[in-house]
């Protein structure tokens, strides 16, 4: 074990790293820059993670009925997600210093969130969370041999849980198709459009992913709207060649180069940031500027998202 404790050494444990990217096998746990579990100083004990498949705790806004039975059903927002678990300090004595400074650094109150990643079956999901709570009982066992059960709980703001992987959607401005070729000859050839503006965002999990969609120049009024749901994004903005107006949906921001927020510039009928959501499902998405030329370019990403 000691080349593996030997790892935690230094102040690379508390960088954000991308969620799983240390992650080798089912069982383990990916903390910002920690990994915890087999093959590792802190093992997991047999109880495991409490919170990490659960639903969260919800509010409501079902309102009684006054005059009859039961209530009327209203919306329903997930609460902040709590994962706690019980973890088991194994380093060897040599190297118990080193890993119980990893700790503290790592298990720190810190107000910016990282990646929690668990790996089960196969499957890495990770949630953006903080550390609520650390219980580290100063035992005989631990004074003598380094040895002690910690008790951790972390709390993720946003209570789904992503996949690793971030997906990426593409489209174009429309473009005309050619036309008729003269003289005319049977059948008649239109001419097939080089792009229709149209692309599919597919979120494979069971609960909503909010994406964060890029519009780049050269196009004026950038518009991007759900053909289900019609939900819209239109912003009164001439974009050149090379501006990106970003989108981030989760945050409710519209930034113009990373620099500059245009959020004002949202039409009357742009739907509010916050609300346009990619359903479990698939979404079709249509990219609608105005005199957008061929190199106007949208572009969503996204991680699918499970409750």
């Amino acid at each position: 074990m000691a080349e593996t404790t030997a790892a935690y050494a230094g102040n690379t444990h508390t960088a954000d790293l991308a969620p799983g990217s240390l992650i080798t096998q089912d069982g383990q746990i990916q903390w910002a820059g920690l990994l915890i579990g087999p093959g590792t100083p802190f093992a997991v004990d047999r109880s495991g993670l409490t919170g990490w498949e659960d639903l969260p705790d919800y509010d409501a806004s079902d309102a009684d009925r006054p005059t009859s039975h039961g209530a009327w059903p209203g919306s329903r927002y997930a609460k902040p997600r709590k994962v706690g678990g019980t973890i088991v300090l194994m380093p060897e004595y040599s190297a118990t210093t080193e890993a119980v400074r990893a700790l503290r650094q790592s298990l720190a109150l810190l107000d910016e969130e990282r990646w929690l990643a668990v790996r089960l079956h196969g499957e890495i999901l990770a949630v953006r969370a903080r550390i609520a709570q650390r219980v580290v009982p100063t035992d005989r066992g631990f004074a003598t041999q380094g040895t002690s059960k910690m008790s951790i709980q972390w709390l993720a703001a946003d209570p789904r849980r992503y996949v690793v992987n971030e997906q990426v959607a593409t489209a174009t401005a429309p473009q005309p198709e050619s036309g008729l070729t003269w003289p005319l000859t049977w059948p008649l050839n239109w001419g097939q459009a080089t792009s229709t503006g149209d692309t599919v965002a597919e979120n494979t999990g069971s609960a909503p992913a909010h994406p964060v969609i890029v519009f780049r120049g050269p196009c004026s009024m950038p518009t991007v709207t759900q053909r289900v749901s019609r939900l819209r994004l239109r912003y009164a903005i001439d974009l050149a060649a090379g501006d990106e107006l970003t989108v981030d949906t989760a945050a409710g921001t519209v930034m113009l180069n990373n620099t500059a927020s245009r959020r004002h510039t949202a039409m009357a009928d742009s739907s509010p940031e916050e609300l346009f959501l990619l359903e479990p499902g698939r979404t079709e998405l249509s990219f609608r500027p105005d005199g957008g030329g061929a190199d106007a370019l949208m572009t969503v990403r996204w991680r699918s998202a499970e409750w």
